[in-house]
């Protein structure tokens, strides 16, 4: 048996950072000139000061006439002053070569430099041409229509201050004054790698128990984010020799090295082996008291930050983004990220682990109570928990959860957060993708919570949602959905769906049976292993009233979509589940119907925005044809009517 590598000492959140800093000592790297073009985002070192004058020379703000204000001192309507045309027109990029003398005048284009003599600019508008002069009608200041030398940037002037991060306007002041360049920090170079023998690359064929190294990508996306120069070199086997060579070469030629995976205790914890031999004083903090990130290990080589991340997505991120960007923005010459922080109420408990400070992602919708924040998360594996939430809740290391109605502060991923227009809570159907892609490609982009039956109607009656999709049969009726609406709700009718038993076409306990023979075969087997549902669904629901009571094999395999029963059937992982027809004709899977099921829509009948709901009906019926094509059978407006 191989033995296991330990943890070292699990330090908490704060002592980890306070060890990591204390090592690193992080600072900027230096200056380095930058051209215009490569500027934005880049951190000034110094300040700027002007070079020239903006504008250069004294010039015209309108197209009209350059005069001596004093000529028109007298001029009105009633008694208009005529000027002489003097014998030259100053365009933008022509230099005077006649003064203006009392009682003459020069046509003069916007932008072009005002000539000797002139103190104002007389609009075209208020002129009307006189043999070889003009006539004008009102009277005017000196200084009128004139951007004199230097009125926006004077020469010698501050332009821009040291520590400014360089957009768009800042390139404009630097162009405006001749500088073709400025002096800014240098980011840091920082190498990433993923580890792991089941790592491909995206792009690639997945193989067997292979999958796709989401990692990589997405660090070196969120060190760009943060003022670094990253560099992706592609994920590396559990091969000691070949990760220690690939290590040694990127800490060469790198300001930092980041790497994922590898850091958990077991055989494969080769990561932290190479990077003990970079240099002093090595690794500081090697399991941090944090859900998720408990794995991440920090250390410091040479002066250099050489971190190993937690192998899952979310962890990855949570750890790089709370103990790792900090430093490199430091480094990078950037000031601490500014986060945006709201407060919104928790509908449900949020269970927790003591001793762990945990971050729960959470998605927010509004309500006329204000905002809640429902938790989405969906294990340190998974990936689109980042897209659909929009910050998250930290739970302090000595709670065991946060109660449900609790006042909590959400650090939002973003600077700001807009309550989506229309929020759908319930169960999940892929039928439902087609609805939505009209909504969106007619702006409206709702947010969808996959939270079950009984959970989107729980959502709905505390009016955390606008629409609650379901699917419940009531025994007592044998009626769909109307009988579980509350006074004041509505149903408006979805689609007809097919859910039934899925297997592999050749498992021989599901040959030339029907339903009821399949289900006493493989409930006979003891081999036999099913997937379930999540509890609070309707495909649970339906399962347990076929199941009668019975626990088979796999019962407490609960995934939360039809795609994954499928999947965990057409890979072998179990041999029969409940899902609807199109997920198992999409995976050529055998298919035993259960129940012809009504997807439908709660909603209450005076909702929060009556406009929002009706482009949603809209769009349902527009749906139609793709919903067809998708296996479902749409319901007519009419055919159930509504409670």
């Amino acid at each position: 048996m191989t033995d296991q590598t330990q943890f070292l000492t699990v330090l908490s959140r704060d002592e980890a950072e306070a060890a990591f800093l204390h090592a690193l000592r992080p600072a900027p790297l230096g200056a380095e000139p930058v051209a215009l073009a490569d500027l934005p985002g880049r951190v000034l070192v110094q300040d700027v000061a002007a070079a020239a004058d903006a504008p250069p020379f004294d010039r015209a703000t309108v197209d009209g006439f350059a005069v001596q204000a004093a000529d028109l001192a007298q001029a009105s309507g009633a008694e208009p002053v005529r000027l002489r045309l003097n014998p030259e027109v100053i365009a933008c990029g022509t230099a005077p070569a006649l003064t203006v003398t009392p009682g003459t005048a020069t046509p003069i284009a916007t932008g072009g430099p005002l000539p000797r003599g002139a103190d104002a600019v007389v609009m075209v508008e208020h002129t009307d041409p006189d043999g070889d002069g003009i006539r004008i009608h009102r009277a005017l200041a000196p200084g009128a229509h004139v951007a004199f030398a230097g009125s926006d940037i004077a020469r010698g002037q501050i332009l821009l201050r040291q520590g400014t991060v360089i957009g768009a306007r800042e390139v404009a002041m630097l162009a405006a004054v001749g500088l073709d360049r400025a002096p800014v920090h240098r980011r840091p170079r920082v190498a990433v790698l993923s580890t792991g023998d089941e790592l491909v690359a995206p792009g690639q064929p997945l193989r067997p128990a292979g999958i796709y190294d989401s990692n990589g990508p997405v660090i070196a996306a969120a060190l760009r984010e943060n003022g670094c120069e990253a560099t992706h070199l592609g994920a590396m086997p559990d091969d000691a020799a070949a990760l220690a060579a690939a290590v040694h070469a990127a800490f060469a030629t790198h300001d930092a090295l980041i790497l994922s995976g590898g850091t958990s205790k077991g055989a494969g914890d080769l990561t932290t082996q190479v990077i003990a031999g970079l240099g002093a004083p090595g690794i500081v903090a090697h399991g941090v008291a944090l859900k998720p990130g408990k794995p991440l290990c920090l250390a410091v080589c040479d002066g250099k930050p050489v971190v190993v991340l937690p192998g899952f997505p979310t962890s990855a991120m949570f750890t790089f983004h709370e103990l790792v960007a900090p430093a490199l923005r430091i480094m990078a010459g950037l000031p601490p990220r500014a986060q945006a922080r709201v407060t919104a109420r928790l509908p449900v408990r949020l269970p927790s682990d003591l001793g762990r400070t945990e971050f729960a992602m959470v998605a927010l919708t509004d309500s006329a109570a204000g905002l809640v924040a429902h938790p989405v998360g969906k294990g340190s594996g998974a990936v689109t928990a980042f897209a659909q939430a929009d910050g998250f809740v930290t739970v302090p290391a000595l709670a065991d959860h946060l109660p449900a109605g609790a006042e909590v502060e959400v650090t939002l991923f973003g600077p700001a957060i807009a309550p989506p227009p229309l929020a759908i809570i319930g169960s999940h159907c892929i039928g439902l993708d087609a609805v939505v892609g009209r909504l969106t490609a007619r702006g409206l982009v709702p947010r969808i919570l996959a939270t079950g039956s009984h959970g989107g109607l729980a959502a709905l009656r505390r009016r955390e949602c606008d629409l609650a999709p379901i699917h419940l049969l009531d025994p007592a009726s044998g009626r769909y959905n109307a009988p579980f609406l509350a006074e004041g709700m509505r149903l408006i009718p979805g689609w007809r769906r097919m859910q039934g038993i899925v297997h592999r076409r050749d498992d021989p306990r599901f040959a030339g049976r029907d339903l009821q023979e399949a289900l006493a075969a493989v409930l006979a087997d003891p081999a036999a292993i099913m997937v379930n549902r999540n509890q609070g669904s309707g495909t649970r629901v339906l399962t347990d009233r076929l199941l009668a009571g019975a626990r088979p094999a796999g019962y407490w395999n609960q995934p939360a979509s039809h795609n994954a029963v499928a999947a965990a059937v057409a890979q072998g992982r179990a041999d029969w589940g409940m899902a609807i027809r199109p997920v198992a004709d999409a995976l050529g899977l055998g298919f035993l119907p259960v129940a012809d099921e009504h997807y439908d829509f709660a909603a209450w009948a005076d909702p929060r925005d009556a406009g929002v709901l009706a482009a949603f009906e809209q769009a349902l019926a527009d749906s139609a044809g793709a919903l067809r094509a998708l296996g479902f059978t749409p319901a007519a407006a009419d055919a159930r009517g509504s409670a």
